[in-house]
């Protein structure tokens, strides 16, 4: 299988390096930004083959810095994050240039899932 690099981007720090440190446990090459400006520095040094942003960021909101994405960066498949679902619970809306959205709180599984679903690796036992 080929390697892959996933860039999270979040305002919240922990959450982040969290999440950094439990991909990179399971083989997956992550790293990350806490805002939408340091996003697109580490996309300046580094190709990355999935984007998970979150929505609500202040200065560049996850809208924001997707539709930069997608047209700086359209093979970067892009996870949307959010604490803030409907009033029934369910998702929000997947903007177009997304792929996906997950609500917050997640588990790192059904994160690894969205990853590879994005990469078109479905069937992929999450270790």
């Amino acid at each position: 299988m080929e390697p892959f690099s996933v860039l999270l981007i979040d305002d919240e720090e922990e959450l982040v390096s969290t999440l950094v440190e439990r991909l990179e446990f399971r083989g997956i090459r992550a790293a990350a930004a806490t805002s939408g400006r340091r996003a697109f520095e580490a996309l300046e040094k580094q190709e990355f083959q999935v984007a998970v942003i979150d929505l609500k960021m202040p200065g560049l909101s996850g809208i924001d810095v997707l539709e930069v994405m997608r047209r700086r960066y359209p093979d970067t498949k892009v996870i949307l994050i959010t604490g803030h679902g409907t009033e029934d619970g369910s998702s929000a809306e997947v903007p177009p240039g997304a792929f996906d959205i997950l609500l917050k709180p997640f588990s790192i599984e059904a994160l690894i899932e969205r990853i590879h679903a994005a990469l078109g690796r479905q069937g992929r036992r999450v270790p």
